[in-house]
């Protein structure tokens, strides 16, 4: 007959053998806590419906407060978990995640059910319920781990992700308000929170500076910490000047030399909510994030055509590239570093442990160009905060740059999203597309997101910019993306992705891939912009980038067409329309579509604007 009290002691044994008992730091506890918190409440967890609940082990640590592993057993395998999940003292699954639910509401939960009675028949499921969350996710795990391979497993979840990146969104529109309020300028508040972050890298300045007497001096110390974090990513003297002048703002605004206790508030601040952040999720572009939220409604990006590449197309960007530990990357119009970033992190990806794979990809893989002189200094703050060993971004004109660039580098891949064309600058968003080829390696990858304008305009430049793009280089791809997908910018336009392969003419009857990737799933939701509120983006990347290597050919999805320069490089142009879904409701879409697409071939024949 099953004993229950055997799975127990198969647990402990397994958790003897992961350190548990011998680490002084983790409390382990068995049917009930001593600590007043978790017992509070444990209080009404019954499983019975009333009473206190007595869950199997409670593991917690003295130097992670906020986290719990909580287990439950049942002797019998095919007690582990009942359809519904709702026989909580019958089956482990249903148990523990009973306890969990009561338990997150002031800790991270990592809920483990256990059932067997011997080693080989063990059956072992890990569920994730985090704080404040309403339900737990699978944590797609079968294994019972280490104290630190547990807490890894939870800080790394999709889960984590997604509620500290809301956080991180509260935060930067609760922080906007107290900048406006304290009145530091649009413009310098990324530049402000940029600096401070890197100071905070520095040890001695984040011990320290809380103690100085005087916001003026407060000041001075925070500046110099942050030229010399620069000094020590090995930056050229000249453009370490450059970036002490793009921060010397501090050292003069009215608030900052003036009000100590908030510049200290607001240091701590950003080091609770930000660095927690960057620290935890490590090569994400927050700054980006900072930045968007600051000038959503003060028109600087859109007076200069910029638009900062949402995070999860940054992330796909890397993945259509194929970028692996050995990949060269090349942005020539950079940004704040964000494709740059998301590309770091799948090189890191693949390099694994490997120390001097690391090194190498951050000191000579990773190449930006940016122009403007703030953004420039963003980019470079950001490549620092992510452990750039050596920032490669350099500031100027890519047209002026690209011997200097051949010359030093030699990139295989170059990712873009180029400055929209404005009235006050004629550069077509193509334009930058053939520069970046230019630079690349023979048969090498670029991957550009532009304007949907510069697939299917009629002007004689966007004309002449898909001639000579054909004529030296192969248009592998083109995916027509959500019409709002740049709806947290004031320069809201759609757009498509480009992949094409460098110093390769396009072969005379090649046919290209058109993908219709008008939906990725992501909706705007007030206050918090557009997000992946459902949480569908994973399996939406899955498809699409699938569909993209294989080439696949799928009804109102996908479809390979031979085009030149004079035709539209767009999915809508040659999909056949599906009759079978054809109601009001449908036709009404698709006019709207079409007026949409008519508007901006219009729009493009008129001025390229």
């Amino acid at each position: 007959m099953a004993n229950e009290r055997k799975t127990e002691a198969l647990v402990r044994k397994r958790l003897e053998r992961l350190g548990y008992f011998k680490d002084s730091h983790l409390i382990f506890e068995e049917q009930k806590s001593e600590n007043p918190r978790i017992a509070k409440l444990l209080k009404n967890a019954s499983k019975k419906g009333n009473g206190p609940g007595y869950p199997e082990f409670i593991i917690s640590s003295r130097d992670v407060s906020s986290f719990l592993i909580v287990i439950e057993c049942k002797a019998e395998t095919a007690k582990h978990v009942s359809p519904n999940r709702d026989k909580y003292a019958e089956y482990a699954v249903d148990g523990v995640l009973l306890y969990a639910s009561f338990l997150s509401k002031e800790f991270d939960v990592l809920a483990i059910a256990v059932s067997g009675d011997t080693e080989a028949a063990l059956r072992i499921s890990c569920h994730l319920h985090l704080h404040g969350a309403r339900a737990a996710v699978d944590a797609k795990d079968s294994e019972i781990r280490s104290f630190p391979d547990s807490l890894k497993l939870v800080m790394k979840s999709e889960a984590k992700f997604h509620q500290d990146y809301d956080a991180l969104l509260t935060y930067s529109r609760n922080l906007n308000e107290q900048l406006q309020a304290k009145k530091i300028r649009e413009t310098q508040r990324s530049m402000l929170i940029c600096g401070i972050l890197v100071a905070l890298g520095n040890d001695a300045f984040k011990k320290s500076f809380k103690s100085h007497k005087t916001a003026r001096q407060l000041v001075d110390i925070l500046v110099g910490t942050i030229i010399n974090e620069f000094k020590s990513a090995e930056l050229p003297p000249e453009r370490v000047a450059s970036l002490e002048q793009a921060f010397t703002f501090i050292r003069t605004n009215a608030t900052l030399t003036t009000d100590k206790d908030f510049v200290i508030h607001l240091i701590d601040q950003l080091d609770t909510h930000v660095n927690t952040f960057v620290r935890t999720h490590k090569y994400y572009d927050a700054i980006g994030q900072f930045y968007v939220q600051f000038l959503r409604y003060a028109n600087n990006d859109k007076a200069l055509g910029i638009i900062l590449t949402p995070p999860h197309i940054a992330e796909l960007f890397a993945c259509l590239a194929e970028v692996n530990r050995d990949t060269v990357v090349f942005d020539n119009c950079c940004g704040t570093a964000g494709l740059l970033i998301a590309a770091m992190r799948e090189m890191l990806k693949d390099a694994g442990s490997d120390t001097e794979a690391e090194k190498a990809i951050k000191n000579r893989r990773l190449i930006g160009i940016e122009f403007q002189d703030d953004i420039y200094a963003l980019a470079v703050s950001n490549m620092v905060l992510h452990g750039d060993g050596k920032t490669n971004i350099i500031p100027g004109d890519c047209f002026e740059l690209s011997s200097t660039i051949k010359a030093t580098w030699t990139p295989t891949v170059g990712l873009l999203n180029p400055p929209y064309k404005t009235k006050a600058s004629p550069t077509e968003e193509l334009d930058f597309v053939l520069n970046n080829l230019e630079i690349l390696e023979a048969n090498g990858k670029c991957v550009a997101i532009v304007p949907i304008s510069c697939a299917i305009g009629e002007t004689s430049e966007i004309q002449d910019c898909k001639r000579k793009l054909l004529e030296k280089h192969t248009l592998e791809a083109v995916m027509s993306m959500p019409v709002d997908l740049f709806h947290d910018s004031s320069a809201n336009v759609a757009t498509c992705i480009m992949v094409v392969t460098a110093h390769k003419p396009h072969p005379k009857g090649k046919k290209t891939w058109f993908g219709y990737w008008r939906d990725d799933g992501f909706v705007k939701i007030k206050n918090k912009g557009r997000i992946d509120a459902n949480k569908t983006w994973p399996s939406r990347k899955a498809k699409w980038l699938a569909a993209f290597r294989n080439r696949e050919t799928v009804r109102n999805f996908s479809l390979m067409q031979e085009v030149a320069a004079i035709d539209e490089w767009c999915a809508e142009a040659y999909m056949e329309p599906d009759w079978s879904n054809l109601n009001r409701q449908a036709l009404a879409k698709t006019f709207r579509e079409y007026a949409v697409h008519r508007l901006l071939v219009e729009a493009g024949n008129a001025t390229g604007d």
